[in-house]
């Protein structure tokens, strides 16, 4: 097993990964930074399993896509760091990981603030062949709907 505390981009994560299933477990959070819904075919699985979808997003590898081009059109500056990552047998990968961004697009149901975020989640993913075959998430949503929905804060 392979445990790291980092607070490396999911970039630096991808280039300097010490195992197969970490890079792509970095990757997977790369692919929100860069809006790089194309991205996904080489880090899911087309029947990925996502245990916690949102809202009434498709199953499926064109659930991820619509989630990363939510991320990517709703958000600027997106960069997720990686506080901590371990492999654990069977394929299973879990990330600690800290999202900063600014709200510039319409998002969740709420139009561009400007307002700056900043969320924790948690990814526990299960990679085989190199591919994201299931994965649960779980994200500061409350914290992100109050950052989006509160009054920009004069200069």
């Amino acid at each position: 097993m392979i445990a790291v505390s980092t607070n490396n981009s999911a970039s630096e994560m991808v280039r300097s990964a010490t195992s197969p299933a970490l890079r792509v477990a970095a990757r997977e959070l790369e692919l929100y930074d860069t809006g790089d819904v194309a991205g996904a075919d080489e880090v899911f699985a087309p029947d990925v399993i996502d245990h916690n979808p949102v809202g009434d997003a498709a199953s499926g590898i064109d659930g991820m896509r619509a989630s990363i081009a939510a991320v990517r059109d709703g958000f600027t500056g997106t960069q997720h760091r990686i506080l901590f990552q371990q492999e654990l047998p069977g394929g299973w990968v879990v990330l600690h990981w800290r999202m900063t961004a600014t709200h510039t697009g319409d998002a969740f149901g709420f139009p561009a603030s400007g307002n700056p975020v900043d969320i924790d989640g948690q990814d526990i993913m299960r990679i085989v062949d190199g591919k994201i075959i299931e994965i649960y998430h779980v994200e500061e949503l409350l914290k992100l709907t109050q950052q989006i929905s509160a009054p920009t804060q004069p200069a």
